[in-house]
């Protein structure tokens, strides 16, 4: 028996009623992403590649076709803790330490205290922070900060990893290490990921599957199976296997553009 998709999305559209007119943000999307996929979403800007991924999280809501979470509507997934969301800036309280902060959702749901004081140290172990939780978030680098977010996102262990463009704001030496390790932590946890991007090279390096989306309206021009090991040191990005995905990624955007 085949297993159910963990996000399965058809013929999904979502307009905006504004002042200036309706705004098509997704149309006609169909996507399937099973359990232990990590896939990245690769767009212009505009395109609905976030708003997909609010969709998902249930903090949008189509206005055509359906989408299910785990067989469950996003609201309902939301309920039921799916998914943990990370988004662009890390977001973290400034009066509240690195432990406390991971703490918040554990303390929103009523975990007792023991409980969460063991998922804050699992969580930090996880993202290679141990010994920081009694830090303050001005305190940490940049990268620190995000890896911190992701041990947010993750202390409740949901089985769904939201991920809105975490390291856009990074340089591209701190993206390369969290990049490593974010593969690392997915290898180690098994999560599902959707993970916002706009940059090739580093859809291709995380990927099992690559969405590629055109301009607004956003469709999905392409889904690329990715033929890369799981295994994937930062090197495999001078391999011919990498290059030629990234052209079939590249072209798909180009196609997105017939569209405008």
């Amino acid at each position: 028996m085949t297993e159910r998709p963990v996000i399965e999305a058809k013929d999904l559209d979502l307009t905006f009623q504004t002042n200036d007119g309706p705004i098509h943000a997704l149309k006609g999307v169909d996507l399937n992403v099973n359990k232990g996929d990590f896939v990245s979403f690769i767009g212009p800007s505009g395109c609905g590649k976030t708003t997909f991924l609010r969709v998902v999280a249930g903090l949008e809501h189509p206005t055509g076709g359906t989408i299910t979470v785990n067989g469950m509507s996003p609201d309902e997934a939301r309920q039921n803790r799916a998914y943990g969301y990370v988004f662009q800036a890390a977001g973290l309280y400034p009066w509240r330490t690195i432990g406390g902060n991971i703490k918040l959702p554990l303390e929103i749901m009523g975990y007792a205290k023991s409980e969460q004081d063991a998922k804050i140290a699992k969580v930090l172990e996880l993202v290679d922070l141990a010994g920081f939780e009694k830090k303050f978030p001005w305190q940490l680098s940049g990268g620190m900060q995000q890896r911190a977010s992701i041990a947010r996102a993750l202390a409740f262990d949901a089985e769904i990893l939201l991920m809105d463009e975490p390291f856009g704001a990074l340089d591209e030496i701190v993206r390369d290490h969290l990049n490593e390790q974010l593969l690392e932590l997915w290898a180690r946890t098994e999560k599902t990921i959707g993970f916002v991007t706009h940059s090739i090279p580093e859809a291709v390096y995380l990927s099992t599957k690559i969405v590629v989306m055109s301009p607004r309206p956003g469709r999905i021009t392409d889904v690329i199976e990715s033929p890369l090991p799981r295994e994937r040191p930062l090197d495999i990005r001078d391999t011919p296997e990498f290059l030629e995905v990234a052209h079939r990624v590249r072209e798909g955007l180009r196609a997105g553009h017939a569209y405008d």
